[in-house]
């Protein structure tokens, strides 16, 4: 029998966290049907409308359904619901691996029970994000997911589970030959590390990271290592810990800034008795815990490989984008005329096929550089030795562990110029930051910043 969420549920569904397309809710009550589940509910502009949905009609667009041909249910897929779980049912869980990836299921839901989500969340959510984003009421369905904060069936009694969930972003630097050679700082700085510097200008957030995703997907123990750790130290929204399902770091949608003494004692008192190591020394095995789990599960290779796929960097993709909606190319119509053709025009004279799959791939790659990736350990019980586990030396405790992929979206289209032109606006920023710093070198990134108008 279906069951149809209502709004008596409502109470039922607490807030875990947000992204730019939805929000994220927990389960808290005692139905064995949503014990250990989550719940993602579609957002909308705030000042946008919810579109139209007709069981006859695809929700991609005619360029889209070209695009996504070869996946048939993609392409007749009426609601963005829909669309998206099978986006990553049947492309993302093949590239990924389909024990590490959770399409989720749809669970229609009343309109009455949205509303009462919308106000019963609205004071968690982060400001930034209530100012342009709320709960479209539109929608008929939610998608329900496991939790993988949790291992499956819950909190279980003397079982704790404690998770972290990173974001790590692009782990490679490109090398495409249509990257501009004005922009050849592209292959020498991280995407992660730019981008910093213009959310820094923008006060999106108050210092740069101190992480750098090269780190994290090295290979490296010891790499890894320094990665989780400046993770925890400037965690921004890049970095959560989670105890039995309930957020115990980390901020709930906006991120915190650095860790201070204050969160750190707190995050080392929630850790007794299930880090067994002398207080103060506690963190660290943990930063450890996480960094073995990584290094051992090698899961982040398949990620790269999956990012790798953007081999023509958005400067040479977006001329793709241009062939596929038959549009004059805006990109090339900026470059200055009188200049020998530019190495990029070459591509408006490929096969349609060509374009396709240069942009297919690379929104691909983008859900992989925007996915998150979820850990979960749990103690294990004196030589009951499950798999995968892991080894904390400097406590002596083995950990059964769980890998997860989440927030794999399906990246529309026409974000393709978005990403362009906000890769011009970060490139921008920096090389005015670095222009700064060659002017005087002794100044500091910050003193630089402050200077760009």
């Amino acid at each position: 029998m279906e069951v149809k969420i209502e709004q008596k549920d409502a109470s039922d569904w607490s807030y875990r966290g947000e992204g730019a397309a939805n929000i994220v809710l927990a389960y808290t009550g005692s139905s064995p049907s949503f014990i250990g589940k989550v719940m993602r509910i579609t957002k909308k502009a705030r000042n946008g409308s919810s579109p139209k949905c007709d069981s006859n009609q695809s929700v991609l667009t005619e360029e889209e359904r070209l695009l996504w041909r070869d996946v048939e249910e993609l392409v007749t897929s009426p609601t963005k619901e829909i669309a998206e779980q099978i986006y990553t049912q049947l492309v993302m869980s093949p590239l990924l691996g389909s024990k590490h990836v959770d399409a989720g299921m749809r669970v229609p839901v009343t309109r009455d029970f949205l509303e009462c989500v919308e106000k019963n969340v609205i004071k968690q959510r982060p400001a930034w994000r209530i100012d342009v984003s709320v709960v479209d009421l539109e929608r008929d369905f939610v998608i329900i997911m496991s939790d993988h904060s949790l291992f499956p069936g819950g909190v279980l009694k003397d079982e704790p589970c404690i998770s972290v969930e990173i974001k790590p972003k692009c782990g490679f630097i490109p090398s495409s030959e249509f990257i501009a050679e004005r922009n050849s700082v592209k292959r020498s700085a991280t995407r992660f590390q730019m981008h910093q510097v213009l959310k820094l200008r923008e006060q999106e957030i108050s210092e740069l990271s101190e992480y750098d995703p090269l780190d994290l997907f090295s290979g490296s123990k010891e790499r890894i290592h320094k990665a989780i750790k400046d993770l925890y130290t400037t965690p921004q929204n890049n970095f959560r810990v989670f105890l039995n399902g309930s957020l115990i770091f980390g901020g709930l949608g906006g991120g915190i800034k650095r860790t201070n003494a204050v969160a750190g004692k707190a995050f080392e008192d929630a850790l007794e008795g299930i880090i067994l190591a002398e207080n103060g020394l506690r963190t660290t095995s943990f930063i450890q815990l996480v960094a073995e789990a990584v290094y051992c599960s090698r899961v982040l290779d398949g990620l790269l490989e999956v990012q790798r796929l953007d081999n023509f960097d958005i400067e040479g993709a977006i001329h793709a984008y241009y062939n596929i909606v038959c549009q004059p190319c805006a990109i090339c119509q900026q470059l200055d005329e009188a200049r020998p053709p530019h190495r990029c025009s070459s591509l408006h004279s490929i096969h349609m096929d060509e374009s396709l799959k240069i942009a297919k791939d690379y929104l691909i790659a983008a859900t992989a550089k925007d996915c998150s990736l979820m850990i979960s350990f749990r103690p294990m019980k004196d030589g009951a030795f499950g798999s995968p586990h892991v080894y904390l030396q400097s406590t002596n405790q083995s950990f059964n562990y769980k890998v997860n992929f989440i927030d794999l979206d399906l990246k529309p289209l026409k974000k393709m110029v978005d990403y362009y032109e906000l890769d011009k606006k970060i490139l921008n920023c920096f090389t005015q930051m670095l222009e700064m710093e060659h002017k005087d070198g002794n100044a500091r990134t910050m003193d630089a910043i402050e200077t760009i108008n």
